[in-house]
């Protein structure tokens, strides 16, 4: 998903180049217009959505106010887009219409916000006048480079921000009287969530786990669960996952609480060799197409990482072990996916549901009544199936 190749440029009559780098797999833009502190934003408007990428070379504060401008110029449409949008409304009947316009909105409000460009040297830093310090944030986002590199600035930000939330991290539970937080990173899911983490430290854990206490967390991301599961007195756990991020992600993790002797970090698809007595999964929510990397944990196309946990979940149990799925209803509720094909997909991986715990979100917008999505978040259930193996 991740675009990165040769942008170039004219500025001052010579001709300029330098990587490019879009986590959202947009191509190097072919019109660029250098820009400084003298453009306005209704022109900066007109050239994003000509789709003419705007080059910063004045001063950095200056431009995230033009980026803010931006933002509220595609945030409040004309009376004409509003009018259109009205009769688009009105004409989608259905939820799963109603989602797939809300993916397009997004995508265009990318598009646009995305065409403030910031040059950024090898090492990280950024030549504008007074530009904040984000080698390290950008060092934690991308690595070492050799050269200069090109991104949006709406990118920037968002690795500023990761930047952020991994140095402060994410309380998910208490031991001791001490607040245990996970520290997520860049284009790794943030475990803000917490109503899942509730599901899976308040489940009954299998009788067996006594005997034999051994647990893969499969797609573990941050290492959330896997820490969750130590914490719960899990002996050896096994926490896999295919993303580079993600690895990096949850091995500092893990190493920060000392839990190197509980759990063992793996790149691995899906399942690693063996069996145990619990076996958890929390797969992205909703069947569809992630538009950018960013959006692997959200998005899981037709389903395949929720199908081939159930598919091979049946081998990875031992004799009177567990699966854990946590999983939203969204889906359901905005027509991507059914509860019988669902039910069905668990029974043909020769699964039966033991239980279900349920929960409702407490997160911003299942009560924000002014989102596109409202009438499904409203009625969101997360869940975790208690799956076991059916008995021939």
């Amino acid at each position: 998903m991740t675009q990165s190749t040769n942008l170039q440029w004219e500025d001052g009559g010579q001709t300029h180049s330098a990587k490019w780098h879009s986590e959202n797999g947009i191509a190097p833009h072919k019109r660029i217009q250098i820009v400084d502190d003298t453009l306005t934003a209704d022109l900066a408007y007109r050239l994003a959505c000509e789709g003419t990428a705007m080059l910063y070379k004045g001063d950095f504060q200056n431009a995230r106010q033009l980026l803010q401008a931006l933002v509220r110029r595609v945030d409040r449409p004309s009376k004409k887009s509003t009018r259109v949008n009205k009769v688009a409304k009105e004409k989608s009947k259905s939820p799963l219409d109603r989602f797939n316009l809300h993916r397009l909105a997004q995508s265009q409000r990318a598009r646009i916000l995305g065409m403030v460009l910031i040059l950024i040297n090898a090492d990280h830093s950024i030549s504008l006048r007074r530009a904040p310090d984000v080698a390290q944030a950008c060092a934690e986002a991308y690595g070492e480079q050799s050269s200069p590199y090109v991104i949006s600035l709406r990118e920037l930000l968002g690795v500023i921000s990761a930047h952020e939330w991994r140095k402060k991290g994410v309380p998910i539970l208490a031991r001791d009287e001490e607040e245990i937080r996970i520290h997520p990173h860049y284009g790794v899911f943030s475990p803000i969530r917490g109503e899942y983490i509730e599901l899976v430290l308040k489940a009954p854990l299998p009788a067996l786990i006594k005997q034999n206490s051994i647990a893969f967390d499969i797609g573990t991301g941050t290492g959330v669960l896997a820490v969750v599961l130590a914490m719960r007195g899990i002996q050896e756990i096994i926490a896999t996952d295919l993303n580079e991020r993600a690895i990096a992600c949850a091995l500092e993790n893990v190493n920060r609480l000392q839990l190197n002797s509980h759990v063992k970090v793996t790149k691995i698809d899906l399942f690693p060799e063996g069996k145990a007595t619990l076996v958890i999964c929390n797969p992205p929510w909703l069947p569809a197409r992630p538009s950018s990397s960013l959006e692997h944990a959200v998005y899981d196309p037709d389903s395949q990482m929720l199908k081939g946990f159930l598919g091979g979940l049946k081998e990875h149990l031992l004799p009177d072990g567990e699966g854990w799925l946590i999983l939203s209803d969204l889906a359901e509720h905005m027509g991507l996916r059914t509860r019988e094909e669902l039910l069905s997909w668990i029974e043909q991986a020769g699964l039966k549901v033991n239980s279900r715990l349920d929960t409702k979100p407490t997160h911003q917008k299942a009560f924000d009544k002014t989102d596109a999505l409202y009438e499904a978040r409203s009625k969101e259930i997360t869940s975790l199936w208690r799956l076991r193996p059916q008995i021939s």
